[in-house]
């Protein structure tokens, strides 16, 4: 796995606050889908800002590619052009008239010709399905149109990482699947996504790596055992995502091999119950 964005034994602490990251190593690895999930007060917002510029580490150091991100106009438009970030709330990233012109900001502060501002835009809004929305004024859009405008902000920008801070809150279950298939469509050309989240049944079913933050540090490994770890999901403030107590069931009672993977979604316990021989 090849690592696209690092921190480096990096700490932040706010304007007469305490010290919210310190000494923290984070990679986001090119190609594995990451979810981020930690307590409220946890540092996953601050950690998400360091990552996309919009914070600076006091001490430590931030990297692309192995490369040191310089603070001026020219190292963060490359590291712009690498990582973006999606807010929560979609209104906190909105402020154009239209949509198309919202999603066309981005592209234009790079300098990029008329032509391949279009282009970028039209690629955008139908990678996120609201190619018919290019003209609705934003402030007509419902919170789940919102939020896709939002992404495709970001994702005119062509980056390599995308960042996405609770992108499933407040919709609903069918905005959430069609979000996540949309996703998956990003992940597909090419774009390693991270998703803040507290949902560790979303996190378990969608993720390849989880990171937990807790008060010792960030913790990172395969989802599946990540999320696993009750000492550690303890410590991050979260529960046991379904799944794997599903999983625990079923080897107790001979159904599941150790070494065989749990169900992640509901239509894989469902096929695991009904190949699962009828007692008798």
């Amino acid at each position: 796995m090849s690592e696209l964005v690092a921190l480096q034994d990096a700490s932040y602490a706010y304007e007469e606050g305490p010290v919210v990251l310190d000494g923290l190593d984070f990679e986001v690895c090119e190609g594995r889908a990451l979810a981020l999930l930690g307590r409220n007060g946890s540092g996953k917002t601050t950690l998400m800002r360091l990552l996309s510029g919009g914070l600076r580490p006091r001490t430590g150091r931030l990297t692309v590619e192995g490369k040191v991100v310089s603070y001026d106009r020219k190292g963060l438009t490359r590291l712009r052009t690498t990582v973006q970030l999606v807010v929560q709330d979609p209104d906190d990233q909105l402020f154009a008239a239209s949509v198309g012109q919202d999603v066309s900001f981005g592209p234009l502060n790079l300098g990029l010709t008329s032509t391949e501002v279009r282009g970028r835009v039209e690629e955008a809004l139908a990678a996120l399905d609201i190619t018919a929305l290019a003209d609705r004024p934003t402030h007509l859009l419902s919170y789940g149109q919102r939020k896709r405008t939002a992404i495709a902000g970001a994702v005119a920008m062509r980056p390599r990482v995308l960042i996405l801070d609770e992108p499933t809150a407040g919709l609903d279950p069918d905005g959430q699947e069609r979000l996540l298939a949309t996703l998956e469509r990003l992940r597909a050309s090419g774009t390693t996504v991270v998703m803040a989240t507290h949902d560790v049944d979303l996190a378990l079913r969608w993720a390849d790596d989880a990171a937990l933050l807790t008060p010792g540090g960030v913790r990172t490994g395969p989802a599946p055992r990540m999320l696993a770890r009750t000492d550690l999901l303890r410590e991050a403030g979260l529960r046991l995502p379904w799944g794997v107590a599903a999983a625990e069931l079923l080897r107790a009672r001979g159904l599941l091999g150790d070494d065989a993977a749990g169900p992640r979604t509901p239509d894989e316990l469902a096929a695991l119950a009904a190949s699962a021989p009828a007692d008798g």
